[in-house]
């Protein structure tokens, strides 16, 4: 009987993905093998603060049916979610693993399409791997049909808690599987603190995972552009809704044409929607 190989899995959105599950199945078949399938948490920019974020339970359920998948397909499989770069993650498995990884597999979205891939961090794991074998499986998600969830990026500040924003939002999750990227861009990167807009986030992300939403968020760079663009950046990112006020006149974010500057930018679809701004209440 030959020996038992030992495979360290490094996958996020796509480790749930058939192309990582099938290459995981041939090489069962050609003798025992052994899974491990670390799950880094997508981390944002430091600097920004991120409320009860919801990514690490979306990738703990992710994990936990390519675990299933995986046993069901007799293929001994354990994993984790971990709160670090994926670099960082290899780095600690290799240290504490046992018995010690024979291969090493990362999988990744097509590069168009991947956080991981435009920040290099397949060739930065090839470094440092010690010397194993490291395999790149590319999963690309739109071709598992409807089932594949989108992301969607939500550019919103004081109209982030406005009825129409929240309701396109509802219209989108009935579309089909989405998870919701809330970001508020203020004008003080460096304050530690934004209560005002804190508070707008808390209230929107606890109506929004109240009616089973799966919604996290984060106070981002005070431009939008430029915060669109840096998560846009960061992570995989399918569709983009920006939030406003009405017209140029009380929306500086309009007069920058950021709705234009972001699809011709992104190449992702980009929908506008547009939340009165609520008077002022009269002094008694």
């Amino acid at each position: 009987m030959s020996e038992e190989r030992h495979v360290l899995v490094i996958a996020n959105e796509t480790v749930a993905g058939k192309s990582l599950i099938d290459a995981l199945k041939r090489r069962s078949e050609q003798g025992p093998l052994r899974v491990t399938v670390i799950t880094p948490v997508n981390q944002p920019r430091e600097g920004y603060v991120v409320y009860e974020d919801t990514r690490r339970a979306a990738a703990g359920r992710r994990l936990e049916g390519t675990l299933e998948a995986l046993r069901e397909a007799g293929i001994p499989a354990s994993g984790l979610v971990v709160e670090a770069d994926p670099v960082a993650a290899l780095r600690d498995a290799l240290a504490q693993l046992e018995p010690r990884p024979d291969e090493i597999i990362v999988s990744t979205h097509p590069r168009q399409r991947s956080g991981w891939l435009r920040r290099n961090v397949v060739e930065r794991i090839e470094r440092a791997a010690d010397g194993l074998p490291v395999e790149h499986v590319v999963v690309d998600l739109r071709e598992q049909g409807a089932d594949a969830q989108a992301n969607v990026l939500v550019v919103a500040n004081e109209t982030i808690v406005g009825e129409p924003l929240l309701e396109k939002i509802r219209e989108r999750a009935k579309q089909g599987p989405a998870a919701f990227l809330l970001i508020s861009p203020q004008s003080d990167a460096s304050a530690s603190e934004h209560p005002e807009a804190e508070r707008r986030l808390r209230r929107a992300l606890t109506v929004l995972r109240g009616e089973g939403i799966e919604a996290h968020g984060q106070v981002a760079h005070p431009d939008p552009f430029t915060a669109a663009a840096q998560a846009v950046q960061d992570e995989r990112i399918d569709e983009i809704i920006v939030s406003t006020f009405p017209g140029e006149k009380t929306s500086s974010w309009l007069r920058g044409d950021l709705v234009n500057r972001l699809r011709k930018q992104t190449g992702l679809p980009v929908e506008h929607v547009e939340v009165a701004q609520e008077k002022e209440p009269v002094a008694p």
